[in-house]
């Protein structure tokens, strides 16, 4: 009976793992590029054998329609509807079983430094503290270049590679609120070809 609930659980979460596919979980969070958001997670589906998942904060949701995320999206507000008895699913929990890969693209300045600091108080940040760090967790910094320049930037930056967190680098050009210089994030096309390296139908075959 516990195992039947179990499933019964994961279906209702949309969240049922199938060994055929390479999960990939999409981190969102309150930086303008998060309104690449359903082009990243498009690009991100058309890799072989990859089911994708995303998880937002609530100010990334300001610069994005989430019914133009081709998948489902989970908030702040799904993990605490979904739990109202003690046996209920946990959602963070849920989504760090069901992910082989997290990609927080992007990556702001102000959750960078809670994950730093390891301050978990939404749904993405709980799920990034009980991540499995034997999966790859891959980071896409993104803030003006102001914010990137800032000395605190480049220690927590270090901090999460520290933790074995893979970077992919910000680029520089010019920002949508006028300045140029690094701070952007990377290409959604730099993003994807990343989690190709990890995914088992696309990743490099080395020979014996």
């Amino acid at each position: 009976m516990m195992q039947q609930k179990s499933e019964s659980d994961n279906i209702q979460l949309d969240l049922q793992r199938d060994g055929r596919q390479f999960h990939v979980l999409v981190g969102l969070t309150g930086s303008v590029a998060a309104l690449k958001a359903p082009l990243l997670v498009t690009q991100l589906l058309e890799i072989p054998g990859v089911d994708v998942r995303v998880v937002t904060t609530d100010h990334a949701t300001h610069f994005y329609d989430i019914n133009e995320v081709p998948v489902r999206v989970y908030t702040d507000k799904d993990e605490w509807e979904m739990w109202t008895n003690r046996s209920d699913p946990v959602l963070h929990i849920e989504l760090r079983r069901w992910a082989d890969l997290l990609v927080i693209a992007p990556l702001d300045a102000n959750t960078l430094g809670k994950i730093a600091s390891g301050i978990c108080d939404n749904l993405l940040t709980c799920v990034v503290r009980a991540w499995d760090t034997s999966r790859p967790l891959l980071f896409c910094p993104a803030m003006n270049t102001a914010m990137w320049q800032h000395p605190i930037t480049a220690q927590q930056v270090a901090t999460l590679k520290s933790f074995g967190y893979i970077e992919i680098p910000c680029i520089a050009k010019k920002l949508v609120c006028g300045d140029e210089g690094k701070g952007a994030m990377a290409e959604v096309s730099t993003i994807v070809e990343n989690v190709k390296q990890y995914s088992p139908e696309t990743s490099p075959k080395t020979s014996d």
